[in-house]
This record gives structure tokens, sequence and C-alpha cells, in this order.
């Protein structure tokens, strides 16, 4: 039955590409839940946890899909997400609650405002100011045309224009505007930068990581609306149905357990009891445990077990090894890590 399976909306783009950053693949399969299909483009299915079904789509549908339930969770940038719930609110006059249940720290992008070079060299709120005393209309691109005109109206209404460019119309590009005053915000298929180089609008709202590409259009970001990573998504609604709710709470503590385990090892060594002082010491002084370290005892040796971050630059992997082998350590063995959960409090949902 549906209502015993828990769906999940998985994004093709980026993540799904196993040769590009993110690599949500392996990811899931570090979390338990390998995926069939997925990196070709679906349909994608969890050959092991047949609980689990995939709802291959994009993110920038997966926040309307949360609302009306078709889905039950989401893998979707801050961004999209936040663009749904924005056109539900300007455009059908509802608001929808979705929250994000778990971070992924991957896809981290900047969403800014960019414009021509301005010849005067003035301050963004200067310039967005001289922009709306000349302009009863003025003209935007972007791509996520919501998110551009809550920023367009905040700060507006900061400026002191919010009256007078109050009107507001999200449209194709280039179609004729359907307000006299206020903004227009064409809604962009990408490209974004060429449409604001060769002046079709005023300026626009682009995401970007590095800004390169701005810069080769030689555009400069006047200001920064927000910044966004993937994450899981979920209608809180969800909680209602306690199948799926249990569901969704295995999903999410087995995904944080593969995000925690990133870039983290177990290291194991041996040690003659006369040693294990000198080692505890310099575990406690390197912040290699919580509370106290985790052993085995035995007649002549006690084993020791740590677990570190080997991404640490300020305590590299290698050196704690060395400086362990010199203090007595023996049969240092290091693991990689493909999952670890502290404890259910870790959950936030």
């Amino acid at each position: 039955m549906a209502d015993e399976k828990l769906i999940i909306g998985l994004p093709a783009g980026s993540l799904a590409d196993p040769n590009r950053g993110g690599n949500l693949l392996n990811l899931l399969r570090d979390a338990g839940f390998p995926v069939k299909g997925y990196d070709k483009g679906g349909p994608s299915t969890f050959p092991i946890t047949s609980f689990l079904v995939g709802w291959d789509g994009r993110p920038q549908e997966f926040g309307a899909q949360l609302a009306a339930g078709e889905i039950d969770l989401a893998i979707a940038g801050d961004d999209w997400i936040r663009e749904r719930l924005l056109e539900a609110r300007y455009e059908y006059g509802r608001d929808i609650e979705l929250s994000k249940v778990l971070s992924l720290e991957r896809g981290d992008v900047r969403l800014v405002i960019v414009a021509r070079e301005d010849p005067d060299e003035r301050h963004s709120d200067e310039w967005f100011k001289a922009v709306l005393s000349e302009k009863p209309l003025v003209k935007m691109v972007s791509e996520m045309p919501y998110l551009a005109l809550e920023w367009f109206q905040n700060k507006a209404n900061a400026l002191g224009f919010g009256s007078s460019h109050a009107e507001f119309s999200v449209q194709k590009f280039t179609t004729p505007p359907h307000v006299e005053r206020g903004v227009v915000i064409y809604e962009s298929w990408g490209k974004t930068e060429a449409k604001i180089q060769h002046g079709s609008v005023d300026f626009g709202l682009e995401i970007t990581q590095s800004g390169s590409a701005i810069r080769n259009y030689n555009l400069r970001i006047v200001d920064e609306v927000m910044r966004s990573g993937a994450g899981v998504f979920v209608n809180p609604a969800l909680k209602q149905n306690a199948v799926k709710y249990d569901l969704a709470r295995m999903f999410l503590l087995n995904m944080y357990g593969a995000i925690f385990a990133e870039n983290k090892v177990l290291m194991l060594f041996n040690a003659k009891k006369e040693c294990a002082p000198e080692l505890e010491r310099y575990l406690m002084q390197n912040q290699l445990f919580a509370d106290e370290p985790t052993v085995n005892q035995g007649e002549n040796f006690i084993e020791f077990n740590v677990q570190m971050d080997a991404s640490n630059k300020d305590l590299p992997l290698a050196r704690v090894r060395y400086e362990l082998a010199k203090l007595g350590a023996t049969n240092i063995e290091t693991i990689p890590l493909d999952s670890s959960i502290p404890g259910l409090s870790v959950l936030d949902f």
C-alpha cells in the first residue's frame, strides 16, 4: 500500500551525476539506500529497501509536489523550495509550510543581483535608487522570478519606492509588459547574464558558485539575495501519518550518519599498559575523544579506537599516527567510515 511506503523526490541534475560534485548516489548508498537507475536518468528504484519509492523529478517542482502531498520527502536546494513557496503566495494567495529537516552539506550556491557596470561607480543602494527614480517600470530577468520579486519589493520599500513600484508581473521573455508601473520580471531558461549584458533588462537575479561567468560577461554583483544548499525537505503534515513519519525518521537518521561520516576514519591501535597514561594524555590534549577514550582491556595490552576527521589540516592524520607510535602505539590501523550515527537526538523532525 502507498501509505506503507515513503515517496522520495530525487533531483535530476548535478547531484545525479556521479562524475560531478555532490554525488547523491554514493551518499544514498553509504546511508544504506542503494539506488538503481538514478544515474541513468531513471526510473529510480530502491532494490534493497522496498519501503522507499523514488520519484525522479526536477528540484524546481518539488516544493509544489510536497505541498500537494504527491511526494513525502524531497532532495532539493533551499532556493527552489523558497521559489515555489513565494509563487504560491504571490500568485495564489497561499502560505505553504515546508521544513528543511537535513542539510546535505553540498550543492552550495549564491543567488545574487547582477547588473552592467556602473560608470559612476555608485554604491549599490545609490545606484538602485537612481534606477527607480528614472524608470517607472523596471525590468528584471531570472530563472527564479519570485525570489527576484521578493528581493525587489523589499529593496524598493527600504528605499522609499514601495508604493510607486508596487505593481508586478511575472512573464515570459520578452513578452509585452502586463503592467505600466512597478516591475516586470521575465522568467529565464538560462543565460541570464547575456540578457543583462545586451540591455534587454535593467538587471537580474543569477545563481552562481564562483562568479566566473558573471565576470566573463563584464557584469557586477550589486547585492546578495540568499545562499542555498542541498537538503532534505518535508511537509510537516507527514507527522500525521505514523507509518510514513517513522520511515522518514529512519531515512533521515541514516542519511545523517552518511554525511557525518564523510572524511572521518576509525583509528585502532594497541599499547602496553605502561604506555596507556601518556597515550590517553595525548588523545585528551588533542580532543580525540569525548568523555573518555574507547578501550578494550587485555592482560598486558590495551586496544584503543578513536574517530578522526581525516580532512583536519590543523591535526593531520599522518602526524597523529606518528605521534602515537612515538608514545608506544603499535598495530595502528585506519578504517574509512561509511556511516557514523551519534544517536536519535541528532534528528529535528
